[in-house]
């Protein structure tokens, strides 16, 4: 596979098979919470693994992909536009819930060079962006839904009962991956 690392076709290829295989695990919910929001089984680690694959470039490239197939799931199964949000507020989600956080993924592999602590480090990274993708918009767009004193406490106690059990299983996950001889071979 080394050999044919840099030639487009094997990146697109690749790129193609592990977006597929991020969506196919992001339906794999171990469990979901009312208002949006679930624990995968490692729907992140393809996006993360082909950053530091193939590079930053090709992994925002491939996360940016995956935040579209994750907005598009979102309005088809989780009915986004029938929430009754104002057309800002509606942007608003499709960014900071979907667009942006899912894109921050790109960033997975930016310190490959680093070895697998790098890997680890990188991937709590880019989980803890998209927490604050989700916290931010917890606390700002949907506050409407809130019936704590702060919307900010209440968004950092939603997004983190998910969010924090992704980024341990990720992390397992991660250290287990990034470890295997045939992947340590292919990291950049």
């Amino acid at each position: 596979m080394t050999k044919h690392k840099n030639k487009p076709i094997f990146k697109l290829s690749l790129s193609s098979i592990f977006i597929a295989l991020a969506t196919a695990l992001s339906m794999i919910k171990i469990y979901e919470l009312p208002l949006g929001g679930s624990v995968t089984l490692l729907s992140m680690l393809p996006i993360i693994m082909l950053s530091a694959m193939l590079g930053l470039k090709w992994g925002l490239g491939s996360a940016f992909v995956y935040s579209l197939i994750q907005l598009i799931l979102g309005i088809a199964l989780d009915g986004v536009l029938g929430w009754g949000l104002t057309p800002l507020s509606l942007v608003g989600t499709i960014l900071l819930d979907y667009i942006v956080p899912f894109t921050l993924l790109g960033f997975g592999g930016i310190f490959a060079k680093k070895g697998t602590l790098g890997l680890m480090l990188s991937t709590a990274l880019v989980i803890v962006l998209r927490f604050l993708c989700h916290f931010t918009s917890g606390a700002i767009i949907f506050d409407i839904w809130c019936s704590w004193d702060s919307a900010w406490l209440y968004s950092l106690c939603y997004n983190g009962s998910y969010m924090l059990p992704e980024l341990v299983i990720t992390l397992i996950g991660a250290a287990f991956t990034f470890n295997a001889p045939q992947i340590k071979k292919q990291i950049i």
